[in-house]
C-alpha cells in the first residue's frame, strides 16, 4: 500500500500543473440530460438458479398474473419451479431518441435467485421518474460472472446476478430534445468560477474570429450563458465550440479514504510551515503459562502458573518541517517523515485541526 501511494504521488508530481480539456468533455447543454427508465420483470429459462416461490412470494404473483393474462389459471397452486427470477430492469435514455431506437439495459436479481446465466427476459414496461411508459425491454441476459458449488467446495466470480441486454430495448415514446433557441446555458459538470470565465473568454475568441460578436456570457460558477448566431444551427454551433480547449481550474482539496489507506491530494494544496512528530507505541503481551507438578507420592495436585511478558517498542518520534506552496514541497516534507499512508491521514487530520492545511479536507 505505502508502495502503491508513493507511485500515484510521483505521477502527480511529474503530471504537467495544468491540462487543456475540451469543452464538451466538462459541460453539458442545459435540457440535454439524460432519462433513467426502470422496471419491474420476470427472467425465464434458468437451470435451477432461480428465485424459490416460498423465499420470494413477489416472484409467484408476478408469474401467476403473467400466465392468467396469458389465458392460463393457476390460481390457488403452488409453484415450486426454480426456473424464473424476478429482476429489475434500469437503463438511460438519451434525449432526443427516436421511437423504434434501442437502448441497452441492466437486469439485476430482486429474489434469491442465485444466478441468472442463460436466462431471458420477458417483454418489461421501463418507465421514467414521472411514471410514463418510454420504452420495453426483452431478450437474452448476458451474465459475465458465475457460481458453481459442489458438496465440499465453491467457486464464485465477477456478480452472476446482475448482467446486461445489449440493444434490449426498444423506445415506444420519444423525449423531444431542447427546443430550437438562440439562448442557450452551459451547465459545468463541475462548478466553478474560475473554469466559467476561462469557457467564456474561450468562446467569445472563437466567435470574435467568426461571428465579429461575443457568443457567450457568464451566468454563475455552474451556467455559461450562450447565445447562437442565426445563421449557424445548434448541432454545428455546439460541435465547434464543443472542440476549443479549456484549462479547467480545481479546488484545492486533500480526499482521504481511511479504509484503503488511499490519499488524493490536489495541485493547488498548500501547507502553512508546521513542525511535525509522528511515533508509533507497540505493546506486546506474550502469555507462557507453566504447569507446576506435585511431589511424588503427594497428595497435591497439579496447577497453571501463570507467565507474562510484556514488551514496548516506541519507534519514529524524529521531528520535521512540513510546509510548502508546491505539491512536490509538501510530498517531500510528508515523505520525510517515512510513514505508512495510516500515518499520512493521521498527520493530515492533525494538520488541518491545526489549521495550517489551506485546503478542504474530505474523508470519506
Amino acid at each position: 500500500m505505502r508502495r502503491l501511494l508513493l507511485a500515484l504521488l510521483v505521477c502527480a508530481l511529474v503530471a504537467p500543473a495544468t491540462a487543456a480539456v475540451r469543452i464538451k468533455d466538462i459541460t453539458a447543454l442545459s435540457g440535454a440530460s439524460d432519462s433513467q427508465l426502470i422496471g419491474y420483470g420476470l427472467v425465464i429459462g434458468l437451470a435451477g438458479s432461480g428465485d424459490s416461490m416460498r423465499s420470494a412470494p413477489f416472484t409467484q404473483q408476478a408469474l401467476g398474473a403473467m400466465l392468467d393474462r396469458m389465458g392460463i389459471n393457476v390460481r390457488g397452486s403452488q409453484l415450486a419451479n426454480r426456473n424464473v427470477a424476478a429482476v429489475i430492469v434500469t437503463g438511460d435514455m438519451p434525449v432526443g431518441m427516436d421511437v423504434g431506437s434501442r437502448l441497452d439495459v441492466t437486469v439485476s436479481a430482486l429474489g434469491d435467485a442465485s444466478s441468472l446465466m442463460g436466462g431471458t427476459l420477458l417483454l418489461t414496461q421501463l418507465s421514467g421518474s414521472d411514471g410514463i411508459v418510454y420504452a420495453g425491454a426483452q431478450g437474452a441476459v448476458s451474465v459475465t460472472g458465475f457460481d458453481v458449488s459442489g458438496q465440499a467446495q465453491t467457486l464464485s466470480q465477477g456478480v452472476p446476478t446482475a448482467g446486461q441486454i445489449p440493444n434490449g430495448a426498444i423506445i415506444q415514446r420519444a423525449v423531444p430534445p431542447p427546443p430550437d433557441e438562440l439562448r442557450m446555458m452551459l451547465e459545468l459538470r463541475n462548478p466553478d468560477y474560475t473554469t466559467a470565465v476561462r469557457i467564456v473568454d474561450a468562446i467569445n475568441a472563437y466567435a470574435q474570429r467568426r461571428f465579429r460578436r461575443r457568443a457567450a456570457f457568464e451566468a454563475t460558477n455552474r451556467t455559461v450563458e450562450l447565445f447562437r448566431p442565426p445563421e449557424m444551427s445548434v448541432s454545428r454551433f455546439m460541435a465547434e465550440i464543443g472542440e476549443l480547449p479549456v484549462e479547467p481550474d480545481t479546488v484545492a482539496r486533500v480526499v482521504i479514504d481511511s479504509r484503503t489507506g488511499t490519499v488524493v491530494i490536489g495541485q493547488d494544496v498548500q501547507i502553512s510551515t508546521v513542525a511535525v512528530t509522528h511515533g508509533t507505541l507497540s505493546v506486546r503481551v506474550n502469555e507462557t503459562p507453566t504447569a507446576s507438578q506435585p511431589a511424588p507420592l503427594s497428595n497435591g495436585q497439579t496447577v497453571e502458573l501463570a507467565r507474562t511478558k510484556i514488551e514496548a517498542d516506541q519507534e519514529g518520534g524524529q521531528v520535521a518541517i512540513v510546509g510548502g506552496s508546491s505539491l512536490r514541497a509538501l510530498v517531500s516534507g510528508l515523505n520525510r517523515i517515512g510513514v505508512k499512508p495510516s500515518g499520512i491521514i493521521a498527520i493530515l487530520q492533525a494538520i488541518k485541526t491545526a489549521g495550517a492545511l489551506q485546503a478542504d479536507l474530505v474523508v470519506q
